[in-house]
């Protein structure tokens, strides 16, 4: 049974991880209830299966000693249309149970109290979406700052350029200014095009902390070290060139 759209009052997302390893492997259940002018949320994230590994195997691998995570509060209205949107795009599979592999499923309620449960077809998408609404319930609670990258340009063709770019994934918004003036930019563009940001591979070494001025492109990714492309930026499939894909994405940030 898949409810209509405009009549859902509740979504509930649980992951599991499935055969991921400890200290990787976890679960989260995320619920959410649209009111009038807010979204309430709680989020619970559980690391699973750790009670083999000793302290040392899991900080090695850059976890605490307690990563779980609890939230109750709210988020914005803005988080409504893009939950209710993906939901009625789903193409729901005849799984029953989510397998080795893990994944998400979810259960819906609408307005007259029917419930709808099942395992998205299109699992990919929903894991994608509730990562999102995790960062965003992140920034609420002040667990991280929002995403914020500086990208360098100083060439013949394009001058000089220095852009400013902070993903708001709370309120699903992109605050960019190109040399200290505001720029209008679209969140999921902008999202889609910073995915090609963490392919490449990138060389400490070679980085340096100061602004450059030489000319040249270059990408802060929000730990103030800058890497300079060509010099310590490299694809790690020789088959899809991510350096081009992030410089052509800069580059449409600039248009009109």
């Amino acid at each position: 049974m898949h409810l209509k759209k405009e009549d859902i009052t509740r979504l509930e997302i649980e992951f599991d991880s499935g055969s991921v390893p400890p200290p990787f492997s976890h679960t989260f259940k995320i619920r959410v209830g649209f009111e009038k002018g807010f979204v309430n949320t709680q989020l619970e994230i559980t690391y699973t299966h750790r009670e083999g590994l000793t302290e040392e195997e899991i900080l090695d691998e850059g976890f605490t000693m307690n990563d779980d995570f609890q939230y109750k509060g709210e988020l914005p209205k803005v988080w409504e249309e893009p939950l209710k949107e993906l939901y009625a795009s789903t193409r729901w599979s005849n799984k029953k149970y989510l397998g080795d592999e893990g994944g998400i499923k979810v259960l819906a309620k609408d307005l007259h109290g029917k419930i709808a449960r099942g395992i998205p077809a299109n699992n990919e998408d929903w894991q994608h979406m509730a990562q999102d609404f995790i960062q965003a319930v992140y920034e609420i609670s002040n667990r991280e700052l929002p995403l914020n990258l500086q990208y360098y340009v100083n060439t013949k063709e394009e001058g000089e350029l220095f852009y400013d770019l902070k993903m708001k994934f709370a309120t699903r918004k992109v605050d960019l200014e190109i040399n200290g003036q505001k720029k209008e930019a679209d969140f999921e563009a902008t999202k889609h095009m910073l995915g090609f940001v963490y392919l490449p591979d990138y060389d400490y070494e070679l980085a340096k902390e100061a602004k450059p001025t030489k000319r040249g492109h270059y990408i802060n990714l929000g730990d103030g070290f800058w890497h300079e492309f060509g010099k310590g930026i490299f694809n790690l499939d020789d088959s899809f060139d991510a350096v081009s894909k992030i410089k052509s994405g800069f580059r449409k940030l600039n248009q009109p």
